[in-house]
């Protein structure tokens, strides 16, 4: 499922406090209008874990937070920070395939989907979202975000189209500095 992948050496500076900084936004705070205690959260393309940790304090020890990436420098370096930060009992690591998250396993178990500024670098698109959908309970939420200075509006149009088709349907589109963001929900 990989295009244009994020180098894993540039993880660190995507999970670095600095970031918090320069977005001028609290991920656990960003996060929190949609994750609650209890909730299974599915995140494609973690990285290092910059949302993973802050989802994982958010559905609290009766939830978890399933994070799954190409790249085993970026799960092992996620698996590291959620080892310091008390957390690693609520987050699952995955290593997908080139060609599939491989989470059938989590068909309608899944409450929340976050799929933060990495849908672009995926070629499959038309693949992934019914992957991702499939996951969600009927009612179950996809925020999908993508940088506006990378992915133009055109892009994040052919991407919801294809979130569409997977059985998503649009709740809002949330301002995000930035970037481009809508929030779907699984058809019930």
């Amino acid at each position: 499922m990989t295009e244009h992948v994020c180098p894993w050496w540039l993880g660190y500076l995507l999970a670095s406090p600095i970031r918090q900084w320069i977005e001028r936004r609290d991920p656990q705070a960003f996060l929190s209008p949609y994750i609650r205690p209890g909730m299974t959260v599915l995140e494609p393309g973690p990285g290092m874990g910059y949302f993973t940790l802050p989802m994982a304090k958010l559905v609290g020890p009766s939830g978890r937070v399933i994070a799954v990436d190409l790249q085993a420098k970026m799960l092992e370096s996620l698996r590291n920070r959620a080892l310091k930060a008390g957390l690693l009992s609520r987050i699952e690591t995955r290593l997908a395939a080139p060609d599939s998250l491989g989470v059938a396993d989590l068909r309608e178990k899944v409450d929340f989907v976050l799929a933060y500024a990495m849908v672009h670098e995926v070629p499959l698109t038309q693949k992934l979202f019914p992957e991702t959908a499939a996951t969600l309970k009927p009612g179950g939420q996809f925020l999908l975000v993508e940088p506006a200075g990378h992915v133009r509006p055109a892009k994040f149009e052919s991407e919801l189209e294809f979130a569409r088709k997977a059985g998503l349907s649009e709740i809002e589109r949330p301002v995000v500095r930035r970037e481009l963001a809508v929030l779907l929900a699984k058809k019930g």
